[in-house]
């Protein structure tokens, strides 16, 4: 542990260590800073997860004229400082947890201690390489129909993917949209039958086979403009673009795009340890409700370990819900004297 004994971190550790800094981490840092945990925020590279890719959320409670994503959440991290969390800017390389307490090495080099772990680390979009991507997520691309859609009222826009994910983008899309075109680059959709045939018997919903998105137009000012899409009748045309090989291009005229190509869990960290995770590499939480995770102190929060919901309002909710599991039970632990036991022990 780069130099650092056990016995030195043992008399430091903390009680709650919470990995993330979006919606959910900071609603679990505020109840448990209002709980005297001194709970410790590891906000990662790039804090503040998926909101940080929205402009605006105009359905988060109490909020009736909207707020910027980035305002919300920190007006959150002012908040939980304002209790008594601290932050400190490093993931998580490794985890131990098969001893109590938990032992935890970080990016930064150093190693510490916790007796509970709140895991909100989200998950991240899948996003499809297109030219200036980086340059217009979240003005006018998008990764969240449920989240963004209200905002193309009457527009043409796009959902690039061809599962679950993104019919249920597209089906949502089409309640504000003009018209909603799904690009895939085959031409058979991997979604399920039943998702399929709802997208394909929408009047609003069609499809464009065999093609891939190539260039996005617009700017931060103007938002999505138009798109660039690239296409050949045998499929995965930016293969055989790339290669030299015969393709189609088409410039459209659109004024949102949204990626439905899934989520990835940020939970790497986790592969290795007794922590469950489901085959996409969710985190798994007990049956009923509670954030409790099958090995005893270590909780979940936000998208992270909700594959369906992926609101800032629902990471919010898991949050306190983990930090009152954590508080809990830490209660139960110290009147038990039993802090620092093994696991197999407790």
């Amino acid at each position: 542990m780069n130099g650092t004994t056990t016995e030195s971190i043992t008399e430091s550790a903390r009680d709650v260590v919470i990995v993330g800094s979006g919606v959910s981490g900071l609603s679990a840092a505020v109840y448990a800073a209002r709980a005297d945990l001194d709970p410790l925020v590891l906000e990662g590279p790039e804090p503040g997860g998926q909101l940080t890719l929205t402009t605006e959320v105009e359905n988060y409670l109490g909020f009736p004229e909207g707020v910027g994503g980035m305002e919300l959440l920190q007006r959150g991290k002012e908040q939980a400082e304002r209790f008594g969390a601290t932050f400190e800017r490093a993931t998580v390389e490794s985890a131990h947890l098969e001893d109590r307490p938990f032992a935890l090495e970080l990016s930064t080099g150093d190693a510490i201690e916790t007796r509970a772990l709140i895991v909100a680390t989200g998950a991240s979009a899948r996003w499809v390489g297109a030219e200036n991507e980086d340059e217009l997520m979240g003005y006018g691309l998008s990764t969240c129909a449920t989240c963004d859609g209200a905002f193309h009222r009457g527009d043409d826009v796009l959902v690039i993917g061809g599962g679950d994910s993104a019919m249920e983008e597209a089906l949502f899309l089409a309640r504000f949209a003009e018209s909603v075109t799904v690009v895939h680059r085959r031409d058979e959709l991997r979604a399920s039958d039943i998702m399929a045939r709802r997208a394909r018997d929408h009047e609003k919903i069609s499809f464009r086979w065999n093609a891939e998105l190539l260039e996005i137009h617009g700017s931060r000012d103007d938002g999505v403009t138009g798109a660039t899409l690239v296409s050949h009748p045998d499929g995965y045309p930016k293969d055989r673009y790339q290669d030299g090989d015969g393709v189609d291009l088409e410039t459209v005229e659109i004024g949102g795009i949204f990626y439905g190509v899934g989520h990835v869990p940020n939970t790497d960290f986790l592969v290795d340890t007794p922590v469950p995770l489901d085959d996409e590499g969710h985190l798994l939480t007990e049956t009923g409700m509670t954030t409790k995770t099958a090995v005893e102190g270590v909780f979940g929060a936000g998208d992270v370990m909700d594959p369906d919901y992926r609101q800032a309002v629902t990471a919010a909710g898991t949050g306190s819900m983990a930090a009152l599991d954590a508080e809990t039970w830490l209660d139960e632990l110290e009147a038990t004297a039993d802090f620092d036991a093994p696991l197999e022990a407790v």
